[in-house]
């Protein structure tokens, strides 16, 4: 019988993160100031150390992955691929369907990857203390455990309707040590001007980005730190997909599509980047970034430059954006539910190198119930995203009778998540389709550049 789980050795762990600036066809679009013009290095590092600043802007194919951020990442990587035979067999499909699951880690999901080699480089920096922003809560617990082993402060601003529907993310963060409050607060500028305009908000990203970034810019012994959309953060996220690569080897199998839930990037980023530079060396393989239908940033988006957060304190992304003041509906797919999308991601979209699909909410939990039952995980609500269009394409095979290799990020567990499944099998939960009105009216404001 074939292996069911494809394992490396700890010592295949990549020893370098892959950069796909150096086989992108054009060069990033540039980050712009206030006043419309590039901005240098000397802009970031208020919020960044210089280190992550350089990763940012580097178009080296291979950064080096510093030995004590691998000494941490050997707890828990290399990450299992499988070779999902039951789903095959309960699809009824020809396809070939492997996953690569990162619920693996200390914190449940990929987002591990970023932060301990961002909290690494921060504390090598002499900073002592990090603020971020967090949505469903995996940044904020993966974050919260990097500070632990680094030995920093760490303080998360978590979105109000994420902090209100999962409660056990936010004792995750406290057990490792970090302090997590419900954005918007009355502790930042920011915040307080979201509450007097509407003391209800349940909050977005792009405020709790804002909160985050007000307080590290005011402090010199503090740093920001994100989760997704930033070059640097994807960067570290292609070990994964290194991981894949050397996993494919192994059983004489390679992709044909490539599934991967996009909502700020790093997920897709991390499992797609390096078969990118298979795709620019010629070969064949097809890289769907999966979202969902109530924030369709890639697929019913406007690329444009505009700001990463609600207040405008961020420099200005060239990105696929609904407008950066978009509050999209409570789904509960919390991690998706951000206003622009990286723009290595966007720009490789907008060059048709990449795809994205958008799917509805019913469909992504349909999906996952249906992986749960034949492969025994419980995947995140983020992580049935990929899974539906997988299943979809499957069934696709199914009718044509193609024996094509699919291939998904699982990106994490669904252990905290439970309380939206119970919702989904009780009916509560609708589909959202964000209305056309509702965006153009987002877009509307826009920064005017140049």
């Amino acid at each position: 019988m074939a292996d069911t789980k494809i394992l490396l050795d700890e010592s295949e762990i990549p020893t370098h993160w892959y950069n796909v600036v150096a086989d992108m066809p054009n060069k990033p679009e540039p980050v712009l100031g206030p006043d419309g013009k590039p901005i240098g290095p000397d802009a970031l590092a208020a919020i960044f150390p210089m280190a992550l600043i350089e990763q940012e802007v580097s178009a080296e194919r291979w950064i080096p992955i510093p030995e004590p951020v691998r000494e941490i990442y050997r707890l828990w990587r290399p990450a299992p691929l499988y070779r999902a035979r039951r789903l095959e067999q309960a699809l009824g499909t020809p396809a070939r369907i492997y996953y690569k699951y990162e619920g693996v880690s200390p914190a449940g999901s990929h987002k591990v990857n970023t932060s301990v080699p961002q909290a690494w480089y921060n504390q090598q920096a002499g900073i002592k203390r990090l603020t971020t922003e967090t949505g469903a809560g995996q940044w904020g617990s993966s974050i919260a455990f990097a500070g632990q082993m680094f030995g920093l402060e760490v303080r998360v601003y978590m979105v109000k309707v994420s902090y209100d529907q999962k409660p056990f993310r936010r004792s995750m963060i406290q057990t490792w040590g970090a302090e997590v409050f419900a954005s918007p607060t009355d502790m930042t500028e920011s915040g307080r001007k979201i509450l007097a305009q509407d003391p209800n908000s349940p909050g977005s990203l792009g405020i709790a980005i804002s909160e985050a970034v007000e307080e590290a810019a005011s402090r010199t012994d503090t740093n920001y730190t994100l989760g997704s959309v930033l070059n640097h953060v994807l960067l570290h996220q292609t070990i994964i997909g290194q991981e894949a690569k050397k996993q494919f080897e192994k059983v004489g199998d390679y992709p044909d599509m490539i599934f991967a839930p996009c909502g700020g990037g790093s997920n897709f980023g991390g499992v797609a980047f390096p078969f990118l530079a298979d795709k620019a060396a010629g070969k064949e393989v097809r890289l769907v970034g999966v979202e969902p239908t109530s924030c369709p940033t890639l697929t019913r988006g406007h690329y444009a430059y505009d700001f990463g957060d609600s207040s405008g304190f961020t420099p200005l992304m060239k990105m696929y954006t609904l407008g950066h003041d978009f509050v999209p509906p409570g789904i509960h797919a919390g991690g998706l539910r951000y206003h622009g999308e990286s723009p290595l991601v966007s720009q490789l979209y907008h060059e048709k190198l990449i795809e994205a699909v958008a799917v509805p909410q019913l469909a992504t939990f349909e999906a996952g119930v249906t992986f749960a039952r034949a492969e025994g995980i419980i995947p995140a609500p983020e992580s049935n995203h990929a899974i539906a269009a997988c299943v979809a394409e499957a069934r696709r095979c199914k009718e044509t009778g193609e024996a094509k290799t699919l291939f998904f990020n699982l990106s994490g567990h669904g252990h905290f998540d439970m309380a939206a499944y119970d919702r989904y099998f009780a009916g509560d939960l609708t589909d959202y389709a964000y209305p056309a009105e509702a965006i153009e009216a987002a877009l509307h404001h826009l920064p005017k550049v140049g």
